[in-house]
């Protein structure tokens, strides 16, 4: 078994020298002796059988080694310190690990500046972002998979607080024969047609909607990939408007006039399976989300 000839306090002590720019300025900042520093940094070089520091006048300089290795061991010391910290942050209470699942339909700018709100705050914390499809959602609840949600279904015996309306709307490209189609399409006529849907990402999806309930389809993973086959002329869809306002607005893409429902809203609602169970992390997740759109707070 490999065992190491140094210490971290010795890294880290060639660390505040270097950061204060000579021993005596280190010293002080660490409140030890000088003499400490010294023998600490020189023990170290001697362990390595390589020089480290070089002292011109009465500051000390990295030699070209010193500086890969002084490289290297930040990233061990603060690999040290987070570790030391989660350990704390545990056994306080807070969760090492926290489940969010967020529907696709969600928009992507929001995931994102949640995740921003939240990263500085958790503490180190792993987070688990589940991007779910339609069922998906109500299947990661009902299975105790998730701390948080944020979907469109609320599963029968829990409680939803919404938190902004989604359209989705049924678009084509600017070349396929719906978009010149006089008067609005019904369903009979539109049923005929191929329509690209996203996949339900539940193991036992249930077709609860339209969406999913068209023969003549083509099935995909994320609305990226669906959106690119759509571009290229092939196929309608629904999608959420704020994927395709730019598009819409440019004259790529082009509405369909839909007889009796030309557009479907989907409501996400944040979602809590156990919420007398969770703990300080998850907590802190739920009041960001809550916060990032506006509705109060708990104290």
């Amino acid at each position: 078994m490999y065992r190491p000839k140094t210490t971290l306090e010795q890294w880290r002590m060639l660390q505040a020298v270097v950061d204060h720019g000579g021993y005596a300025q280190a010293a002080a900042a660490l409140n030890k002796s000088q003499s400490s520093l010294n023998h600490a940094v020189a023990k170290l070089q001697d362990q390595l059988g390589v020089p480290l520091l070089e002292v011109k006048g009465r500051k000390a300089f990295l030699t070209p080694t010193g500086e890969v290795l002084l490289r290297r061991s930040r990233a061990l010391t603060d690999t040290v310190e987070t570790l030391e910290g989660l350990a704390k942050n545990i056994e306080s209470g807070w969760e090492p690990e926290i489940r969010l699942s967020v529907e696709s339909v969600y928009p992507y700018a929001l995931q994102i500046e949640l995740l921003e709100r939240f990263g500085p705050q958790s503490r180190g914390s792993r987070l688990q972002v589940f991007n779910s499809v339609i069922t998906g959602s109500e299947e990661l609840i009902l299975e105790g998979l998730v701390d948080v949600a944020i979907t469109s279904i609320i599963p029968r015996g829990f409680i939803g607080l919404a938190l902004m309306s989604i359209d989705l709307i049924p678009v084509v490209h600017h070349s396929h024969p719906l978009a010149s189609r006089e008067g609005a399409i019904n369903a009979d006529e539109l049923a005929q047609e191929l329509q690209l849907v996203i996949r339900d990402t539940a193991h036992r999806p249930k077709e609860v909607s339209g969406w999913l309930k068209a023969e003549n389809r083509w099935t995909f993973s994320h609305f990226y990939d669906a959106l690119q086959v759509l571009e290229g002329g092939m196929g309608f869809m629904w999608i959420p408007q704020h994927w395709v306002e730019g598009k819409l607005a440019e004259g790529s893409l082009k509405l369909l006039s839909i007889k009796d429902g030309g557009r479907r809203t989907a409501v996400m609602n944040l979602v809590v399976p156990d919420p007398d169970q969770i703990g300080p992390g998850t907590r802190l997740l739920v009041d960001t989300i809550k916060d990032l759109h506006g509705l109060p707070v708990d104290n």
